[in-house]
């Protein structure tokens, strides 16, 4: 059986991409600083890396999941090439509001609900207790909670200096 390992869960657009309103186009990625030395530096701890990300930009109709993916096929390209890897991502396309019929409906996966992160332990052998979450809004944070998980709210600098931060305070007792 494999050994529980912590995870480090980011919530994707204002982590680690820069946060445009909704992220289509591969030509729309700008990185947040020290992005790939954060997931580098956790990988070389030997946690997981996994993103969770509302996408609700397909259930409003703005782009399509193929769309999406081949945005995350670039996002994992030019982490891998900087050497940073990210186990998997996450996604939930739906929103009770959205235009797009078939993406029209709540979701246990829809931040702030916990399911993308209940998924991952589930598909990964994580230590719940000792993971924890990045997000840049509210709603990450609820779902790192009822998670069981720790969050810590990013509100822009560079990711790397503010996960080495979050890491000595979440050893220290902050959630």
């Amino acid at each position: 059986m494999n050994q529980l390992r912590p995870a480090l869960f980011l919530d994707r657009d204002g982590v680690i991409n820069l946060d445009k309103g909704f992220v289509a186009r591969v030509e729309d990625i700008d990185w947040v600083p020290g992005a790939a030395a954060a997931i580098r530096n956790f990988k070389a701890r030997g946690w997981y890396v996994i993103v969770v990300t509302n996408q609700t930009g397909i259930a409003q109709g703005l782009y399509t999941e193929e769309q999406m993916q081949a945005v995350h096929d670039h996002i994992l390209a030019e982490l891998a090439a900087d050497k940073a890897q990210i186990d998997r991502i996450y996604h939930c396309p739906y929103h009770p509001d959205g235009e797009v019929a078939a993406y029209r409906r709540d979701s246990f996966d829809r931040k702030p609900n916990p399911g993308m992160l209940l998924s991952a332990m589930a598909d990964f052998p994580i230590r719940r207790e000792s993971s924890f979450l990045i997000g840049d809004k509210l709603a990450d944070l609820e779902a790192a909670h009822a998670a069981g998980c720790g969050g810590f709210l990013f509100t822009g600098g560079n990711l790397a200096d503010f996960a080495e931060w979050a890491l000595a305070a979440f050893e220290d007792g902050a959630r």
